[in-house]
């Protein structure tokens, strides 16, 4: 019977893991906004201060359209689903006027590849809960009016709801 249990347990954990997880297409569009930023930054950044970079970038668009409560709140929420994925980013803290602190703390504390896929983990969720509040058609043409020279050709964001 405890067997049951356990198996009962592990479906909700899995279940809960694969809810809180953004969809393969939009993890791989924060890979490329993510490397983007990177081939046209001129600094050596690490990963982590382009994924700063990118959502310092997303801020200063949604600010004009959500306003600053707003913005705050989607990275707020984006930023607990990613300690979910990436338990580092606990360091991490969304201040008043929206931006972040605590990324430097991140690569300090963390190998390269742990700090890479906090930045990542973060900006896929925070795109996933544009394209599931304002849509993917939506999303797709603030990223390109942003960045306009990426590569987002071949990006079909679905909108399925998650199981």
């Amino acid at each position: 019977m405890s067997q049951g249990c356990t198996d009962s347990s592990y479906n909700e954990v899995s279940e809960a893991h694969r809810m809180n997880t953004a969809s393969p297409e939009i993890q791989d569009l924060a890979r490329r906004l993510l490397a983007f930023e990177a081939v046209h930054d001129n600094s050596s950044a690490a990963r982590v201060d382009v994924a700063v970079q990118v959502i310092e970038g997303l801020r200063t668009h949604l600010i004009s359209l959500a306003g600053v409560d707003g913005f705050r709140s989607l990275l707020s929420r984006a930023l607990t689903l990613a300690k979910a994925e990436v338990p580092s980013l606990d360091m991490v803290h969304v201040r008043a006027d929206g931006s972040l602190e605590g990324f430097g703390g991140i690569e300090q504390s963390q190998e390269a590849g742990a700090s890479g896929q906090a930045g990542i983990a973060l900006v896929a969720h925070l795109l996933d809960l544009l394209v599931t509040f304002i849509g993917a058609p939506l999303t797709l043409r603030l990223l390109r009016n942003k960045w306009p020279d990426a590569s987002m050709d071949r990006t079909d964001l679905r909108t399925e709801e998650k199981p």
